[in-house]
């Protein structure tokens, strides 16, 4: 495979590219449902966003501009000062945002049986082997394990964060000194919940990214809006339990990342954080506003920061040290870290999609892929699986994949 350095953080995102490309929410979306794929990509059909999708871009928002402040003031009051002022700037960019609180919030009805398999052989594994041929996109049985640590390591979750310095903290301290190492992940993890279970099949939701909604039965909007934003500060509480701002001083912050794979193929997406060590090493940080998934689940979240991280070894040649997730619900922090092989192996992955992609565009042939996720679709009335009708394919438009901040994944 070769690469070559595409447009950078300082590139405008509205640009289109010429070629094939792929963001990572739009590569989950074409392995989970081709046809969601189409819809959201393709025909570009409208998608009012759930509470909670406004929830996880309201809370980015605070974290973003929490390192704004100087260190000794990013404290938790801080960050909850800084909720409504953000709340007001999304507004002023996306007034329809207010309209979620017009009218109570009343869950989707969702479908609680898929209606039987319809074979789509762009995606189906058995015509295109090279697409799962990456077994860490489904499940990893060191999916969590440190860089030492043998494999098959339990998934554990991050005990509550130490004093002192963080490992890959910008050179803020004194010359000399020795940045502290983070504590090895000891804790138990606990016992995956039966598939039947409400929340497991919620926390499957929020693993690929589909919308879950948060019910706000309070009698009026004012009231609603209230509950909301409280939420969000619940999620800084949370964000705060598990990771010390003070300690940081990130090298990047919701950066624009891209580059060019087999020469064809132009990758690319947003990073909520980038740490880099006083010894080069990175780390990359996302912020997960939905509940932690169960491990068989992890594969989404661990596809998205193999995304980055394949594009900043073949931007910078350096492979990320560690890619981890901040489970901010449930106060969790999960790392992994990849290495050039299996960076290697998800390149060959991309380009193999891209390709299945490339095939369906050109054959007009993007079948549904039911599953219980269907119940999170917000198309299901345009859907054959459902007894719908897609509107018909466009002919003679470009078909491209246009990249904006919230692009990719918020809720998680």
């Amino acid at each position: 495979m070769t690469a070559q350095t595409a447009p950078g953080p300082q590139t405008d995102p509205a640009l289109r590219p010429t070629g094939p490309s792929l963001s990572p929410s739009r590569a989950a979306d074409f392995k989970t449902c081709p046809l969601l794929f189409r819809f959201r990509t393709i025909d570009k059909l409208p998608e009012q966003p759930s509470a909670d999708q406004v929830r996880g871009t309201l809370v980015h928002a605070v974290l973003e501009r929490l390192f704004d402040l100087p260190a000794a003031d990013r404290t938790p009051a801080a960050a909850a000062a800084l909720v409504a002022p953000a709340w007001a700037a999304l507004l002023e960019a996306e007034p329809a945002l207010s309209e979620i609180f017009a009218a109570a919030t009343t869950p989707r009805p969702r479908a609680t049986t898929p209606p039987a398999p319809i074979t789509d052989p762009a995606s189906d594994a058995a015509a295109e082997p090279a697409l799962l041929a990456e077994p860490a996109l489904l499940a990893e049985p060191a999916l969590l394990a440190e860089p030492a640590q043998p494999a098959g390591r339990t998934p554990t979750a991050e005990p509550a964060r130490p004093a002192g310095p963080d490992l890959l903290a910008e050179p803020a301290q004194p010359a000399g000194h020795t940045p502290t190492a983070e504590p090895a992940l000891d804790a138990a993890a606990p016992a995956p919940r039966s598939s039947s279970d409400p929340a497991a099949v919620a926390a499957e939701a929020d693993a690929t990214g589909q919308q879950t909604l948060i019910d706000f039965p309070a009698p009026d909007e004012a009231a609603r809006l209230a509950a909301f934003l409280g939420s969000a500060t619940a999620l800084l509480d949370g964000y705060f339990a598990v990771e010390d701002p003070q300690r940081l001083e990130p090298a990047e912050r919701e950066a624009l990342i891209s580059t060019m794979v087999d020469d064809t193929l132009l990758i690319r997406g947003y990073i909520d954080r980038l740490d880099i060590s006083p010894a080069g090493d990175l780390r990359v940080v996302d912020y997960k506003t939905g509940g932690a998934p169960r491990e068989a689940f992890e594969g989404r979240a661990l596809f998205q920061l193999k995304f980055y991280a394949l594009v900043l070894w073949r931007t910078r040649g350096v492979v990320p040290r560690v890619l981890r997730l901040l489970y901010l619900k449930d106060a969790e922090v999960c790392d992994y870290s990849p290495d050039a092989e299996e960076l290697e192996r998800f390149e060959r992955t991309l380009v193999a999609l891209s390709e299945a992609v490339e095939r369906a565009k050109r054959d007009q042939d993007f079948r549904p892929k039911p599953s219980r996720l269907c119940g999170w679709c917000s198309y299901q009335a345009l859907c054959p699986a459902f007894g719908g009708t897609p509107p018909p394919f466009p002919v003679n438009e470009p078909v491209s994949i246009d990249l904006t901040p919230a692009d990719d994944d918020r809720l998680g």
